[in-house]
């Protein structure tokens, strides 16, 4: 590994410096792989002799999605420093936390965020607008050869490149160490099951404080030279339109962001004949979106991942997107799996135990701190806390989290299996079952549920209780239902069933 070329855009600045990697959809902007290059290496200098930012130091970033951030990323690689992006939608305490608990030598945040930062009591060395980079990108004239540059790039394999922080949902979050090595691994991996090549495109529109924004496909992208189509959110009717117009082959995102592409009247005429597929992780898809998609000649590939891992550990071949419905397929190319009971010993095809991985796309661990790192990584196996089933021919199911797993009248439940067969329901849009407190059984289901439109009014408990009692065991059949217009969701679309509770 000492020896694999890093410095991507180096080469594909020699291979094919006049690719376009980067088109940012706000102002229409094009990036050859050679400008990406250029900017990245007169930002690394920028950064180093102005903010004396060495290998080593942390760089956070606090901001809405601006295609700058990327080359911040890659001019912070070539110093061998670490960016760390923090989530804007958190409040001044949270940002205090990561300030602090990263060490950031340099904090850059946007101007609209000013209210926030004049309330932080972290400090560190350097605290400028992001606008500043935002400047000094567009003060770069790319046809000049005297261009104070960064030639070096300090990074290397098994130093850690970025720090994500996780949501945090048991307390304060963690900041997992994603290193070069990681990088590569997952863009080897992603190549692989995806057949991404040069002339491939894609849109980017997820946010770059979380891994699916930058590790799905961004960073395989541009390791394979590939176009991204920069945007600063999703905007289903946008995305449509970008799709025709810059013949995406390959579509990322989440089933909620599927669906509402799929609900615009543009959706029919959409020409998507481009697209080879669409990719889709954070939760299964249900059957009616990947038909209605299917119908549009746009097969679906279901995946699963995580930060601390990849993130692109599994996925569905396209035409087994029906037949294995749920299904996360086989893991992807140098991952290895196993599925374990509460002792570590290896459960048989069909039942269920902790999905638990290993390979050179794991974390090199939690940002100082050691205590969680033992306990999420024993003996190279990262124990992921999802709970997973293998069929007789190896396709694999996610199931559940360990912590959702509620136990009623001595019997395991899982929240998944339920929502998997409430949403084969038509009626049903979306679903979410949670554990709650029972006299009786010690814990039962409770359903929220999001009715399809046309059956928002006429939709009612009896209904679903009675659907669920005819498909489910009993003690699996939620006890409590409540309908809402929408479950509240996190920003990569996953459902947070934390502000259910």
């Amino acid at each position: 590994m000492e020896n694999v070329e890093l410095d991507w855009l180096k080469k594909w600045a020699t291979y094919s410096p006049s690719a376009v990697a980067f088109v940012d959809e706000s102002t229409g902007k094009k990036f050859t792989y050679k400008d990406c290059h250029n900017i990245s290496r007169s930002l690394a200098r920028e950064l180093s002799s102005k903010h004396a930012v060495s290998k080593g130091d942390r760089v956070a970033l606090y901001a809405t999605n601006h295609i700058e951030t990327v080359f911040l990323f890659f001019a912070v690689m070539r110093l061998g420093a670490i960016l760390v992006p923090i989530n804007f939608r958190l409040a001044p305490r949270e940002i205090d936390y990561i300030l602090n608990d990263s060490g950031a030598k340099v904090f850059f945040y946007e101007k609209q965020f000013e209210k926030n930062v004049s309330q932080l009591s972290v400090a560190p060395e350097k605290v400028e607008i992001f606008s500043s980079i935002i400047n000094f990108v567009d003060s770069v004239d790319l046809v000049q050869t005297n261009l104070h540059l960064e030639e070096s790039f300090l990074g290397r394999p098994e130093d850690t490149c970025k720090i994500l922080y996780t949501s945090g949902t048991t307390g304060f979050p963690k900041g997992v160490m994603v290193t070069h090595k990681m990088l590569f691994w997952n863009s080897i991996n992603t190549s692989l099951r995806l057949n991404i090549n040069q002339s491939d495109v894609t849109l980017a529109f997820l946010p770059l404080f979380h891994t699916g924004g930058w590790n799905v496909l961004m960073t395989p992208f541009l390791h394979r030279g590939a176009k991204t189509i920069f945007l600063k959110n999703f905007d289903s009717k946008k995305v449509l339109s970008l799709c025709e117009k810059h013949k995406v082959t390959i579509l990322f995102g989440v089933p909620t962001t599927l669906a509402m592409m799929s609900q615009e009247k543009e959706f029919e005429s959409a020409d998507l004949s481009s697209v080879r597929y669409a990719v889709v992780g954070g939760e299964p898809m249900p059957i009616p979106l990947i038909q209605r998609w299917a119908a549009k000649k746009v097969p679906v590939r279901q995946g699963y991942g995580l930060t601390e891992f990849g993130p692109n550990v599994f996925s569905l071949n396209e035409d087994e997107a029906i037949s294995k419905i749920g299904s996360i397929g086989f893991a992807n190319f140098y991952t290895e799996t196993r599925i374990v009971d509460s002792e570590g010993a290896d459960v048989s095809d069909g039942e269920v135990g902790e999905l638990i991985l290993r390979g050179p796309m794991c974390m090199k661990g939690y940002w100082q701190n050691e205590k969680a790192t033992s306990e999420a990584v024993k003996e190279g196996w990262l124990h992921t806390g999802d709970l997973a089933r293998k069929d007789a021919e190896g396709f694999h199911y996610i199931v559940g989290r360990k912590k959702e797993m509620f136990i009623s009248g001595g019997e395991n439940v899982y929240p998944v299996e339920v929502e998997k067969f409430i949403l084969t329901n038509d009626k049903v849009k979306e679903v979410a079952v949670l554990g709650v407190p029972d006299k009786t059984w010690g814990e039962v289901g409770k359903a929220f549920i999001v009715p399809q439109k046309e059956f928002e009014s006429s939709l009612n408990e009896d209904e679903v209780r009675e659907f669920c009692i005819k498909g489910l065991a009993k003690y699996k059949a939620p006890k409590y239902f409540q309908f809402m217009s929408s479950l509240p969701k996190g920003d990569s679309g996953k459902v947070l069933k934390r502000a259910l509770r």
